[in-house]
């Protein structure tokens, strides 16, 4: 497998274009994706009580089972919370899409990501989609354009291609993402759109997607809060010509490999990209009593507040770390327990190692932070990955309209 230039535009016959509409005053902010032939889909979306319309409406096209040819997402506003209207809207866009491109309406994806509680601007996204659809085309420009027009209050294009080899031949997977704040597992305020020209069985394209997911963007947390737009959608229109892959095929492990490595990727980069972030953290947890305990011991840590703002300040307060360490919902021994800043062991046996502060404290002054707790209590682990807390994380998130 190799990285290659491009994202949703790499695989073959998938188009793209990202264009301002008008929801925002001056940025881009519609994109269009569009595969020359129906492709089959697999989606994961927000687990949040509250959904966005068209978190509901891309769910049922899910569940049909059918293809998906065209994604039409937005940004500016989240078409949440705004009733039996936004979900009339959503399914417009649909319809709109649809017929202007000439395909199905259940073909038609459609996502936002916004302000919560503003409604749809349907005539902005009409005139967006007519735009986008007459621009579209498959240069890496357009990919690059499709990832910048899905951006809220990110400052990083998020966007990633890969090239592997599948019964001899080569097939691409290709995703954008944008996320930045409100980001916790189980997925988060964010949209990720994955195309790949792989030919691959529905149900072994939905597996691989869970497994992915599973492993990248549900190992990541900037504030602990889940939105209720989050939508991971990979699709897939077989233009590789590969032997089909399917759940038993030889295939499937190199596809997984590289669908993987595509998630963990744009994961990251949403956790590198955190609303005000200053630096990128580690968290590895070993020696827990099952995987469960793992995360809930991980998260607990790259949750807390207290924890968050001091590595802002590059400061080593291990107290903290064993403090939140605490408060998850675990069995751990305290007398067991072992913790490690960027590799110096800072507490042993329940009290500090003399020296490891000062030592530790140099190392923080960097980017990158890694946090190593051992709790001695079996022979689980995880790692995950979160970004600090800065002022200017409220400044962003108090003055967002």
């Amino acid at each position: 497998m190799k990285v290659i230039k491009g994202s949703v535009t790499a695989p073959k016959s998938f188009a793209a274009a990202g264009v301002h509409s008008g929801i925002k005053k001056k940025r881009k902010d519609l994109a269009l994706i569009f595969s020359k032939v129906p492709a089959v889909a697999a989606a994961v979306f927000t687990t949040n009580k509250v959904k966005a319309a068209p978190v509901l409406v891309d769910k049922q096209i899910i569940k049909k089972g059918g293809p998906v040819q065209a994604v039409v997402a937005n940004s500016g506003s989240a078409n949440a919370c705004t009733g039996r209207q936004g979900i009339k809207d959503a399914v417009e866009t649909m319809k709109f899409t649809a017929a202007l491109l000439g395909i199905p309406q259940d073909n038609v994806f459609v996502a936002s990501t916004g302000k919560i509680g503003m409604p749809l601007p349907l005539d902005r996204i009409k005139y967006g989609v007519k735009l986008a659809a007459s621009i579209m085309n498959e240069s890496y420009a357009s990919g690059t354009d499709a990832a910048t027009a899905i951006m809220t209050t990110d400052l990083a294009r998020k966007e990633i291609a890969v090239e592997t080899t599948v019964s001899g031949k080569k097939i691409r997977i290709g995703g954008i993402v944008k996320g930045s704040g409100m980001i916790h597992p189980g997925m988060a305020t964010m949209l990720c759109f994955i195309t790949s020209d792989a030919v691959i069985e529905r149900r072994a394209l939905s597996s691989a997607l869970k497994q992915s997911v599973g492993s990248s963007f549900n190992m990541i947390t900037v504030d602990g809060d889940r939105s209720t737009n989050d939508t991971v959608l990979v699709l897939a229109n077989g233009r590789a010509g590969n032997k089909k892959i399917t759940s038993g095929s030889p295939g499937y492990g190199t596809f997984c490999q590289a669908l993987e490595y595509v998630c963990l990727r744009l994961a990251k980069a949403i956790v590198k990209d955190g609303e005000g972030a200053t630096k990128f953290i580690e968290i590895k947890i070993k020696g827990a009593a099952s995987l469960s305990d793992a995360k809930k011991t991980a998260f607990s840590i790259a949750n807390s507040c207290l924890f968050k703002t001091a590595m802002y300040g590059s400061d080593p307060n291990w107290g903290r770390i064993v403090s939140a360490v605490g408060n998850a919902p675990v069995s751990m021994d305290p007398e067991k327990l072992k913790v490690y800043i960027n590799g110096i062991l800072v507490v042993k046996n329940n009290a500090p190692v003399p020296g490891s502060r000062e030592k530790a404290r140099e190392l923080l002054t960097g980017k990158n932070a890694v946090i190593e707790v051992d709790m001695q209590t079996g022979k689980s682990g995880c790692v995950i990955w979160t970004s600090d807390l800065s002022t200017r994380y409220v400044r962003i998130n108090a003055a967002y309209n």
